[in-house]
């Protein structure tokens, strides 16, 4: 049987070499850096959204910002449907050539016109109908993303009590890190390790001192932090708070592979399985399943709104997105070799390993006590204890949920008050245009709207991202540069997301009067043609 630290080995030595090779020919054929160029982040500083971070903390609130629960929960849904070889091989090879040009372009795109979202960018290289289309599709999308995450931290609190303390004692670590970084010019190196010893302190005080409240209770101080954390000053705790996160994962990540080398699992479950409860087609169902893990639309709005506000200097790009994507693959990668050698797939040979049945966990509860669970398996073979273990990996996929959530808000407000904040003036108030976009989520919660319209988000999510590869594409032509790099890889997520919408309209919602889905469908299915109208119309516009 296949060996699957061998998997992990070798997964990571294909990054490395893909981000020296291919990143670096992006950055010399698309890009061009130039340093003496000043970033927004210097030419329109107010110390509010526009701060230049170093490069090592904007990767980490970077990175933190775009994985989010998508590099776990997109690979284990993608494994459970089609088997864990189509879920590795989309991730290795559309991480690389389509979700890391994707972002890398987007942030310098949005660089080199002031820090601008990927929606008002649609107007100036595409039209102005365009940006309101992608504007609306994208606040819509945000606030989706907004009520779904905020579920699922509010569940994982009510299911996991031990994880109260260090979820937001992780918070209030972040923001005296910040203000001793920042502002007292406290080393930052030595800073970290302090934090990262705390924070494993914050998961031994949880487990002696689980904290119980409500599902209500814990719903409405998320939506309260998600309104704090959004309009105040990055550098007070988004940045800080996203940089020890990255430590998080990237400590989780060590601990899985080394457990993985030490453990060496074999992977039990199936390369490749279609069951007779699962006929979807592997295209184009597979590409909008795995989402995050090898390309996502969301990476750009984060690229184009909250990260080119921040980079310090052209240089810094490639690692903050570039890397920021790899790693995501990468975390992605482990995921399914964790879940698919040290779960086993729907039975066990050993009785005594019962509590271990990959479907078994994701049926009964969920995906957050699954990836735990996994990791704390695994984690067991370096002397970790099972509930340690457990609760750390329930921590770093709570603290990247967190990270998502207060990034969604903030990125909704950029949105809502670039575009209709230009007729509606008063939608400019950053609590103000917050808290609209946080009450609709908040009514779709309580609505279980939520519910209903999560199937499909993949499809949406990945509508913005071969989107936003066509806008880009249309500044790169206007620069006289080659635009196959990302226009081939446009047109391919466009012509996919296009056929799951449609495949997901005739074969599965209109079958099951789905009304709503159905509506949905169509809808997005008739903007993605027009935006890309739009694009092809500018395209040939200036060829003549």
């Amino acid at each position: 049987m296949l060996n699957a630290a061998l998997f992990g080995i070798l997964s990571a030595v294909w990054f490395i070499i893909m981000y020296k090779w291919y990143g670096g020919f992006i950055e010399r054929k698309l890009i061009s850096v130039n340093d003496a160029q000043l970033t927004p982040s210097t030419a329109m500083r107010d110390n509010v959204d526009y701060v230049p971070a170093q490069p090592a903390i904007l990767f980490g609130h970077h990175f933190s910002s775009i994985a989010g629960a998508g590099p776990i929960v997109g690979p284990m849904l993608a494994y459970s449907l089609f088997g864990w070889l189509p879920a590795l091989l989309w991730i290795i090879l559309g991480s690389v050539f389509i979700g890391a040009v994707h972002d890398y372009v987007s942030l310098m795109v949005s660089v080199r016109n002031k820090g601008i979202s990927i929606s008002v960018l649609s107007e100036k290289y595409v039209s102005s109908r365009a940006r309101w289309i992608f504007s609306v599709f994208l606040w819509l999308a945000l606030i989706l993303v907004m009520a779904v995450f905020a579920v699922l931290t509010a569940q994982t609190l009510v299911e996991k009590p031990e994880i109260v303390i260090p979820t937001f004692g992780l918070i209030f670590l972040a923001i005296i890190f910040g203000f001793l970084v920042y502002k007292r010019g406290f080393n930052i190196w030595i800073g970290t390790v302090c934090a990262i010893t705390v924070v494993f302190g914050l998961i031994l005080l949880g487990d002696s001192y689980p904290v119980y409240a409500g599902f209500d209770f814990w719903l409405i101080i998320i939506l309260l932090y998600s309104l704090i954390a959004s309009t105040i000053p990055v550098w007070i705790l988004l940045q800080p708070r996203d940089y020890i996160s990255m430590y998080i994962l990237i400590i989780g990540l060590a601990l899985a592979f080394v457990s993985l080398i030490i453990m060496h699992p074999p992977i039990n479950g199936p390369a490749f399985q279609i069951t007779s409860s699962n006929t979807m087609p592997l295209w184009p169902m597979l590409f909008i399943t795995v989402a995050c893990g090898a390309v996502s639309g969301f990476h750009s709005v984060v690229s184009s709104g909250t990260s080119a506000k921040q980079l310090r200097r052209e240089s810094d790009g490639k690692i903050v997105a570039f890397g920021s994507m790899l790693t995501e693959a990468f975390l992605a990668v482990i995921v399914i070799i964790l879940i698919s050698s040290v779960l086993f797939w729907k039975e066990t040979p050993f009785p005594e390993l019962s509590g271990y049945i990959f479907n078994d966990l994701l049926a009964k509860q969920g995906v957050n006590i699954t990836f735990g669970t996994a990791l704390g398996r695994a984690m067991e073979s370096i002397g970790i204890p099972l509930q340690y273990g457990i609760a750390f990996g329930v921590l770093m996929l709570n603290a990247f949920i967190l990270t998502t959530l207060d990034t969604c808000a903030r990125l909704g407000r950029y949105v809502l008050s670039e575009t209709i904040g230009e007729k509606a003036p008063f939608l400019k108030n950053k609590i103000l245009a917050t808290v609209i976009s946080l009450g609709i989520a908040y009514l779709l919660i309580m609505g279980n709207n939520w519910r209903v319209l999560w199937p499909v988000f993949g499809a949406a999510n990945q509508l913005i991202a071969a989107l936003s590869l066509l806008v880009v594409s249309a500044y790169i032509f206007g620069f006289k540069k080659k635009t196959r790099y990302t226009l081939i890889p446009g047109i391919f997520m466009l012509i996919t997301t296009e056929a799951a919408l449609l495949y997901q309209l005739f074969w599965q919602y209109i079958p099951e009067s789905n009304i709503v889905l159905s509506v949905l469908s169509f809808v997005l299915m008739i903007l993605g043609i027009i935006i890309a109208f739009e694009v092809y119309k500018q395209l040939r516009k200036r060829t003549e």
